[in-house]
């Protein structure tokens, strides 16, 4: 339809052609929760603890512990590979947050730890080739150790320890007393010697990383916006594939993150604006206003632009007070899916444009597949508050069935990042007792990266530059799908006080004015309002008292 455009002044507008991508319009400051996703990408800690976050996530397990990936390491390799990987899947909409900063993060985090290994690798080449038996009898031991006592320091019991203490035990005597004489026998003293010295040195280049890592995630989630940087991603010269790649992957990212195609997913509700909390229906019969008259001939395209148009004004307020952001009003087309589905596949054809569903076929769907199968239109009012912690998004839908015409408004609330992406690093330090005055205490700060992680680093970095070996060896974190950056990881909104306020106090004014504008659209069209109307004023006082349920959940 010429002229109509379903984006409000209120979103994020980019050019996705080649070249410079300027936004048109800001996003009001929602940086919490994109920071807060962006953070995983430098810590550090067990990857299992993603686990808790979303049981969909899964990890494989790794065939050798000592290549076991930790928490940063598989984040960013899994978001990379998941959201910029040339034979990806179609990913759901990040509401709520900018998902190419995540993964532009996720590329930063993986270039520090690249130049990390680049230096470590140096190291293990060195000590590895040259004192390759010293070296080899070194990790069959820190291996031995973390087979015994697991990843994360266990204790390894009195067994382990016993075990360790006469490994050791043996290396001294073979270092004092050696049947061999002569250069070979300097070689094999320096052989378990020389992995030492390595050791040492890679805890330098490991302690200097880990600050820069811990350093960005604590200032990113201290609010100090620090951008991601991604040189790599700048093409050099014409022949530059690699960042070529990247940088269309970026591109093709921001315009799937800009479709005005959802998908529903039974009980799980819309994938990427939370479930189904309320519903609201005004369902009567047309009837003209004079028995001797007939009704003038509408469609529901009709009621829905003058409810488009009228949630256009939801900013202003007849009290100079606080009130609601500017909204996000957008024409949705919803189609389902399977709750347990796997994937989701995006239209092509005609009625496609890039990701988007072109106006005409909104127009077609929304007078049209009313009933039966296929995909239905829905208008939504999205609010993002919280700092892009809380999107509440309220969806109207206008049938008519015979006679009935139904209007129906429907509440969906999204959820703030769950609290492990919001938890900042903690400086390691513990508390022991003085030597002379024993009663008090004293803080001991602890080196940042220890020694079983510098052997883990150190034995990982030559293979880092075959990733595919290193997942084989070391295991990967699988995402859940259907992936979306956003939905994966939300917590529940109902938690949090304020936040269940601000979802239930939205939807009383949004299910006014969507009446309002309905009723205006049936005088004008002379049809009788009276039910209409009395059924609206019904609407208005249940929805005063509203309480967040389970919607999709119908209990049959």
């Amino acid at each position: 339809m010429a002229g109509f455009d379903d984006r409000s002044s209120g979103e994020v507008a980019s050019d996705f052609r080649p070249g410079a991508q300027i936004p048109l319009s800001g996003s009001g400051g929602q940086t919490a929760a994109t920071q807060a996703l962006a953070s995983a990408a430098y810590r550090d800690g067990p990857v299992t603890d993603l686990l808790k976050a979303n049981d969909g996530a899964s990890v494989k397990k790794p065939r050798i512990s000592l290549f076991e990936p930790n928490l940063g390491e598989a984040f960013s390799r899994a978001v990379q590979v998941r959201m910029l990987g040339g034979a990806r899947k179609a990913l759901i909409q990040s509401f709520g947050i900018e998902p190419q900063s995540v993964v532009e993060h996720c590329l930063a985090a993986n270039r520090v730890r690249k130049d990390r290994d680049s230096r470590l690798t140096v190291i293990m080449v060195f000590f590895g080739l040259v004192f390759l038996p010293g070296v080899l009898v070194w990790l069959l031991a820190f291996q031995l150790r973390r087979a015994i006592a697991g990843a994360q320091n266990k204790r390894m019991g009195a067994l382990g320890m016993a075990a360790m203490v006469a490994l050791g035990g043996l290396g001294v005597l073979f270092l004092l007393k050696l049947p061999i004489s002569g250069f070979w026998g300097l070689y094999l003293r320096a052989m378990l010697v020389a992995p030492i010295v390595g050791w040492l040195w890679a805890k330098q280049v490991c302690e200097k990383y880990a600050k820069i890592l811990r350093g960005q995630w604590e200032q990113l989630l201290g609010g100090g916006g620090v951008g991601a940087k991604i040189p790599e991603a700048v093409p050099q010269d014409p022949n530059d594939a690699g960042a070529e790649r990247i940088r269309l992957g970026l591109a093709k990212l921001s315009a799937e993150q800009s479709s005005n195609l959802v998908y529903y997913a039974g009980p799980k509700g819309i994938l990427g604006m939370g479930t189904r909390w309320g519903s609201w229906q005004l369902a009567e019969e047309l009837t003209p206003k004079e028995a001797d008259t007939d009704i003038n001939p509408f469609r529901s395209w009709d009621v829905v632009r003058a409810i488009h148009d009228q949630l256009r004004l939801l900013e202003r307020k007849p009290i100079h007070t606080g009130g609601f952001p500017t909204p996000s009003i957008r024409h949705w087309i919803v189609s389902p899916i399977g709750e347990g589905a796997k994937g989701v596949t995006r239209p092509e054809g005609q009625e496609v444009e890039g990701y988007r569903i072109k106006d005409f076929e909104i127009q077609r769907i929304c007078n049209e597949q009313q009933f039966g199968s296929g995909n239905r239109h829905y208008l939504g009012v999205q609010f993002v508050l919280w700092d892009g912690q809380l999107v509440i998004t309220l969806l109207t839908t206008v049938t008519v069935l015979h006679h009935t015409l139904r209007i129906e408004v429907t509440g969906h609330a999204l959820g703030p990042v769950h609290p492990l992406f919001t938890t900042k690093p903690s400086p390691k330090k513990k508390e022991v007792s003085k030597s002379v005055r024993f009663w008090e205490t004293k803080s001991v700060t602890l080196p940042l990266v220890e020694a079983g992680e510098v052997v883990r680093l150190t034995a990982r970095a030559p293979f880092t530059w075959f990733p595919p070996v290193l997942d084989f060896l070391g295991g990967k974190l699988s995402l859940p799908e259907p992936f979306g950056l956003r939905h994966a990881w939300a917590d529940k909104p109902w938690r949090h006080r304020f936040m269940a306020d601000d979802a239930l106090r939205a939807a009383t004014p949004v299910l006014r004015v969507v009446h309002d504008a309905a009723i205006r659209v049936l005088e004008e069209n002379n049809c009788d309002t009276a039910r209409f109307g009395a059924r609206s004023l019904t609407l208005s006082g249940m929805v005063q008292g509203a309480t967040p349920g389970k919607a999709d959940d119908y209990g049959v």
